[in-house]
């Protein structure tokens, strides 16, 4: 696999009244790796949340792999497409068990033995809300690993290694980056976006190309 392809074409996305996004025009190439910088409020949590699916507010055409959003049954596809790793991550309505999140990766064998390296995998048993920061962002990633080997060929991350330190920093992007799909994440770790083929900065809503 290598990765599905990311265009899109004139997007807006509102908040009410408000542009989030301001006429975004982006071609990301299947396998690219793509670093998206910019200040906290500036879009780039939204324009991901948009691509996933999850903004319903928006104008203008976001292509996955060439296909648009047609339907109930091309957002499912979309879901399946894109693998997520959210910045505010959830622990559950009802107390979730480690496990429970890995087995809902698709690939859940593949999602074990990912947090299993990641230094997570004893906790599987242990609920969501009683992990630190750190523990969690590595479930997820470990979740997000197990999404790729059910299929997806996009991931997109949002700062997935905000609550880790140097070391553990290191090895998340060295999962991240090792994965054989088209990887799209919001990040403020400066070590992570240069490891990245291109970086982009994001300014009220605007987007341009750093690098």
């Amino acid at each position: 696999m290598e990765g599905l392809d990311v265009r899109m074409s004139g997007v807006v996305c509102r908040h009410g009244r408000v542009e989030a996004v301001r006429d975004v025009d982006l071609d990301i190439a299947h396998g690219q790796r793509v670093a998206l910088t910019g200040t906290n409020g500036s879009g780039k949590t939204t324009l991901l949340r948009a691509v996933l699916g999850l903004h319903r507010h928006v104008a203008g055409r976001i292509l996955v792999g060439g296909r648009d959003t047609g339907g109930a049954a091309e957002w499912a596809w979309r879901r399946q497409a894109c693998a997520w790793i959210p910045q505010k991550l959830a622990t559950g309505r009802f107390p979730l068990l480690g496990r429970e999140l890995l087995a809902s990766a698709g690939a859940a064998a593949e999602a074990v033995e990912a947090a299993g390296k990641l230094g997570v995998g004893h906790l599987a048993d242990r609920p969501l809300h009683t992990l630190s920061g750190g523990q969690l962002q590595r479930m997820y990633l470990a979740r997000a690993v197990g999404c790729v080997g059910a299929g997806a060929g996009v991931l997109l991350a949002d700062e997935p290694t905000a609550a880790l330190d140097f070391s553990g920093q290191e090895e998340a992007a060295d999962v991240l980056l090792s994965l054989p799909v088209t990887v799209v994440v919001v990040t403020h770790d400066r070590a992570l976006a240069e490891r990245c083929d291109r970086v982009l900065e994001m300014a009220a809503g605007r987007l341009r190309e750093v690098r």
